[in-house]
This record gives structure tokens, C-alpha cells and sequence, in this order.
């Protein structure tokens, strides 16, 4: 079945590193493989966000995301602030943390500024005892854009794919050519991981990449960088 147009087009719009988030300025942990030596190729730089697609993204991030998705649709805000906390709690450094809480109030601001902003459930995001986190933001934007949990989780995994080809860009560095060609490798291996993370039951979710913790601990001391995470 095809999405409704204003639905595809909100999605894309909540995809585009355009999104006024900060998306752009975080390599996650990527920049700190580059100057440990684990990435310093195309091939290299595209195994490493595969790895982290389906290790990181597949077990833990969208699998909370869809189940945010289903709580705001149907809200429960109890579930809501559970499934932030769980968010919250599973970032395994400073830098991770503080990317996903800075992410999720940027679009808490963009959805208080758009023809949405009366809707209760922003409001209620806003209430969180906790910060919201970037996924739980995500949620709701996609819900009230009238996205199923699935369009929402595809949507979310091409929007870190193509900040993160763009930070691979800059940091190993790499062209356009082969960033294009890491896309195209994500945007195949995409679908799967959305399928996996929607029959992920909660007791399975695992947000734990000891290697992607340590660089990512490492960067946040990193002499020279260009990124925030």
C-alpha cells in the first residue's frame, strides 16, 4: 500500500539532513576509528556502518523507536517515558548521550513550531522527566505525520545513513562517488534491519558496541576533530 503524499513527503522531510536537528555535526564514534586506523578506505568505511546498522541500530535504537511509535498512536504516555528512559540510559558515553538529548530537543523545538504544535502528545514530550531523546522525538514526529511504525523506522535508519556517509565523507576523507556507493550498500542492507528490529522483543534489545563505546570515549579528548560525537 502507498503512503498518502503529505505523509511520504513529511517523512522525507523528517529524513533530510536539512532537518533543522544538528545531525550533521556527529560522526558517532566514526571519526575516532578513522584516527585510530580502523577506517581509512571506502570498503573499510562502509563495513563499519554496516556493522553499526545491524549491531547497534537493528538491536536497539529501532526497536525502541517502533515501540515509541505504537505508544504515541496510542497514548500511552507511560510507555512513552519507560521506553525514553531505557534510551537514556543505554548510551554508553557522555558524547552519545548528549547527541541524542540535543537531537531530541531540536525537533521538540521544530514540532512546537509547526502547524502540529497543539497537539497534546508535544506537549506531553516536552513533560518528559528526562530528556527526550532523538528517537522518541522521531516517533512522534512520525506519527503525527500519520507514518506507520514501519515507514517511520525506514525513514529514521536512511536519515542516520546519509549523515553518517556525509561524516565519512569529511573524515576519512572520501568522495562523492564513494559515498554513494556506501549508500547504496545501506539502503540494501536498510529494509532487513527495520524487519529484524519490528519482531525484536523488548528482553532482546541490546545497546552494547564495547568497541564503538571506547572510541566514541576516546573522541571526546581527541586532539583535533570535526565532529561533536
Amino acid at each position: 500500500m502507498s503512503l498518502p503524499r503529505a505523509t511520504l513527503l513529511h517523512l522525507l522531510w523528517l529524513a533530510s539532513p536539512a532537518l533543522p536537528v544538528g545531525g550533521f555535526s556527529y560522526s558517532e564514534g566514526l571519526e575516532a576509528a578513522v584516527e585510530a586506523g580502523c577506517i581509512g578506505d571506502e570498503a573499510q568505511a562502509g563495513d563499519w556502518l554496516l556493522a553499526q546498522l545491524g549491531l547497534g541500530l537493528a538491536r536497539a535504537d529501532l526497536p525502541a523507536l517502533a515501540a515509541a511509535c505504537q505508544a504515541w498512536q496510542a497514548g500511552d504516555i507511560e510507555r512513552i517515558t519507560s521506553v525514553n528512559d531505557w534510551l537514556r540510559r543505554t548510551r554508553e558515553t557522555a558524547e552519545l548521550r548528549a547527541q541524542s538529548e540535543q537531537m531530541g530537543r531540536a525537533l521538540l523545538d521544530w514540532l512546537r513550531n509547526g502547524e502540529q504544535a497543539a497537539d497534546p502528545r508535544v506537549a506531553q514530550l516536552a513533560a518528559l522527566a528526562q530528556a527526550p531523546q532523538w528517537p522518541t522525538a522521531f516517533a512522534l514526529a512520525a506519527t503525527l505525520a500519520g507514518a506507520a511504525p514501519c515507514d517511520a523506522l525506514l525513514a529514521f535508519a536512511w536519515s542516520w545513513a546519509e549523515n553518517l556517509a556525509q561524516a565519512a565523507m569529511k573524515a576519512v576523507p572520501l568522495g562523492q562517488a564513494a559515498a554513494q556507493r556506501m549508500l547504496s550498500r545501506l539502503a540494501a542492507a536498510i529494509p532487513g534491519a527495520v524487519a529484524r528490529a519490528q519482531q525484536r522483543p523488548e528482553d532482546d534489545w541490546q545497546a552494547f558496541m564495547p568497541m564503538l563505546a571506547i572510541l566514541s570515549a576516546q573522541h571526546e579528548t581527541q586532539y583535533s576533530r570535526l565532529f561533536r560525537s
